[in-house]
Order: C-alpha cells, then structure tokens, then sequence
C-alpha cells in the first residue's frame, strides 16, 4: 500500500509545482475500481469517464511530476490482473499546475446532495437554512461529493440520519467527507479511518475547516486490524471502499455493527452487488435500500435487534 503523498497542505494552498496527467483509456466497466484505486496510490485527484461510443471508460489522475513511479507499476499491473485484462497502455503529458488547479475550482461549483449542501472553499459561505453546509477545498477533487459512491452514501445517510446512530466509524474516509456529514448532523464523534497518511491528514484538516475537529477524529489505520477501530461496537458504519475489500471484511464488520446498527456500503460497481450482499448476508446483515447513481450502487444494510425471550 502506498505511504501516502508528503505535501504539508493542499495542492490549492500551495505554490504551482509541476504536474503532470495519467491517463488509461478503453477500460472496461468492471476493471473502473481497480484501475481508480491505483492512481489513487499516486495522484491528489482521481476522475474517470464513460466513452459512450464504445462503451469503455478512461480513468485520470493528476500528480506531481514523476512521483512514486515504482509503487505505481505495482498497483497498476494487480489492478489489470484482478480485472482480468491485459495491462493497457498509461499515457503521461504535462499539465500547467494553476491552469490545473483554475479548472478544478471552475468545474467545482457547490451542489446539494440531500439534506446537505457540498461548497468549496473558492466560492462565498453565506448562512444556509434547511441544509448542512460541508467545505472542501477545491484542489482535492478525489473523496469530494462529486463521486457518485460519495452521493450514494449521503443520499443514504440523510434517509437513516433520524435513528440518531451514537457511535460512527468511517472506514476508509478519504477526506472525511462522511464523517463530517455524520458528526454536523448527529453532533456526535465519529472515527474516520483510512489506509494513506495522505488522506488522514487531509481529513483532519477538513474537520478543523468545518469546525468539527473534536468530533472527527482522524486515524491511520488498516481496516479493522488497528487495535482502535476493533476496541469499538458501532452504531453506523461507513466503508466507502472497494467490493473485494468489502467483502474480505464482512465478517468484522458485522461483528463490530451494534444490534438494529446500519452500515452503509459502497465504492462497488452494480455489477458486484450481488458478491457484497451475498458476503454480508451470511453474517446476518439484510439489505434495507440499493441507491444506484450511474454505474455505481450503494447499498444500506441492517443488523437485526436481538430478541429478548
């Protein structure tokens, strides 16, 4: 796994350093997960699109010039090999960091997502009524609501939010993005988990941004197997992730789901919904509501209550 991007603060906060662009084309929709997550070893922001013609996918990335090139062949030749495809052909062009980073602010315009409101930090912050405003920073498009496994999960949460959950865990948080959903709504703390250095630190910034540092607490940690996250017995649970993973870890979410607790699961692509829910479901867990946005599914599930004789 990668050791995660040593920059102090976002790439928006910083002076233009050279960068340059990824790109993969023609992938199938199945290999999509697979080949996100290897840019995601390497790159701030991570994008895919669908070539309708075709019916493929590009996926793109966005790093510092020449960073991580060796964990990179890695992660792309174990992605080509669980998608079961050849490994295609990486292009790699240069890109001008403040034309980059002007882009990314234009293209990212606030957005609600059910009951909250997702606005980068480049626009104004008037007061908002009826809705939960969550700030990010521009130049972290990667684990912003733009990602329709990130909608799917708020678009969850927001239909779950008044069973009022009093122990949340967010499993593989990104840039918290959840977490902060869960704690501004629920004003209770919420541990916020995730494999890169990069990402918990980016996490912990966006809580102190949003004004929820002493409820989010950001953590390094490899899924469960961290001595702070098994120690927990957790209401809701958020695992953004990946299918495989999802389903490698399905019997120690289960047993860490309190009784009548909901876990929220996503990252997964429609066509793998039938191998998470199966994997879940043999650990008791029962699907309450799919939410599909695009290609993507997210799925709500439930533990039962214990029954008292």
């Amino acid at each position: 796994m990668s050791e995660g991007h040593d920059w102090p603060t976002p790439l928006s906060r910083r002076r233009a350093e050279p960068l340059e662009l990824l790109a993969i084309d023609g992938l199938p929709e199945e290999a999509v997960p697979g080949f996100e997550a290897a840019l995601q070893t390497v790159c701030v922001t991570v994008a895919y699109f669908r070539d309708e013609p075709t019916d493929t996918w590009r996926v793109e990335g966005v790093r510092e010039a020449g960073w991580g090139d060796d964990e990179l062949t890695g992660a792309l030749a174990l992605a080509a090999a669980v998608g079961g495809i050849e490994p295609p052909a990486l292009q790699v062009g240069p890109i001008e960091a403040e034309g980059w980073l002007a882009r990314t602010a234009e293209s990212f315009s606030e957005f609600p997502i059910g009951r909250f409101l997702i606005r980068p930090t480049h626009v104004p912050n008037p007061v908002v009524y009826g809705r939960t405003v969550l700030r990010l920073d521009a130049g972290l498009a990667f684990g912003s609501g733009e990602h329709a496994s990130t909608q799917g999960c708020l678009m969850a949460f927001t239909a779950i939010a008044h069973r009022r959950p009093r122990r949340v865990l967010d499993l593989g948080t990104g840039s918290a993005i959840l977490a902060l959903a869960a704690a501004k709504r629920l004003h209770r703390p919420v541990l916020a988990t995730d494999i890169e250095p990069w990402s918990v630190r980016v996490a912990a910034e966006n809580a102190v941004l949003n004004g929820m540092r002493r409820f989010v607490a950001a953590r390094l940690a490899d899924g469960w197997r961290h001595r702070v996250v098994r120690a927990g017995r957790y209401d809701l649970i958020f695992a953004n992730i990946l299918a495989r993973p999802l389903c490698s870890m399905a019997r120690d979410l289960a047993a860490h789901l309190t009784p009548g607790g909901t876990a929220i699961l996503a990252g997964l692509l429609g066509t793998q919904v039938r191998m998470v829910l199966a994997a879940h479901r043999r650990q008791g867990l029962r699907l309450e509501r799919r939410i599909d946005v695009g290609p993507w599914s997210t799925l709500v599930l439930r533990r039962a209550r214990s029954v008292t004789v």
